[in-house]
């Protein structure tokens, strides 16, 4: 028998394997630490989105528009507390900066096909130094947050690529997507945020927004 998860709109074959993926979806909650964009940023990037109106892609709406500084993944409810908790003590270290979105392309860089079109920031040291501060406190939180080792890129994803539609256009036809842009914006606070998936696509819920210091 088949069972279909209509949340997640996937198709199980076992009773156990969805009773266990039941348990893991309805009981923890997705986290990550996010920068949100000022209401200008997100606009002058919704905006670039039309020039492209064929293109085989899922924009990303301009409300879930942000800069993820480090993704925890599911937790348990007693855990959001001390989440919050690590962030709050690690923001207090740190002061306001500007992030500067200087380029739109595909990322991440020299994959193919490409995952996404996303607007790339600079990588300014008061950035760096926030991202592994966070990272600090959420391991000595012990929340089960283990640090990833994947290489950092400053960048809010204007949509995801449909892989299978972009193999189809012919490799001459395909958009080369390399354009500057100058988009400054103060980074005055860090949120935590949950993502819910859902057959629209991901929503996200501010838990926590944290001034910085």
């Amino acid at each position: 028998m088949f069972y279909v998860c209509s949340r997640y709109n996937i198709i199980i074959e076992n009773c156990k394997v969805l009773n266990l993926l039941l348990l893991l979806i309805y009981m923890k909650h997705r986290i990550f630490v996010a920068i949100n964009l000022p209401e200008k940023v997100k606009k002058t990037l919704l905006n670039y989105q039309t020039k492209l109106p064929n293109f085989p892609i899922k924009w990303t709406k301009k409300e879930n528009m942000h800069i993820t500084l480090v993704f925890i993944g599911l937790v348990k409810d007693e855990n959001i507390p001390k989440i919050c908790e690590a962030v709050k003590r690690a923001c207090a270290q740190y002061k306001s900066f500007k992030i500067n979105l200087n380029e739109i392309s595909y990322g991440p860089p020299q994959k193919l096909p490409p995952r996404m079109i996303w607007a790339r920031g600079e990588q300014s040291d008061e950035l760096v130094n926030l991202k592994t501060g966070l990272e600090k406190y959420l391991i000595e939180s012990e929340v089960g947050f283990i640090e990833d080792n994947k290489k950092f890129h400053t960048h809010v994803t204007l949509g995801r690529i449909r892989t299978w539609e972009w193999k189809r256009i012919e490799p001459e036809e395909r958009p080369e997507i390399v354009e500057e842009t100058d988009l400054d914006f103060e980074v005055n606070s860090i949120e935590v945020m949950e993502s819910t998936l859902k057959r629209t696509g991901a929503e996200y819920d501010q838990l926590l927004s944290v001034k910085l210091s």
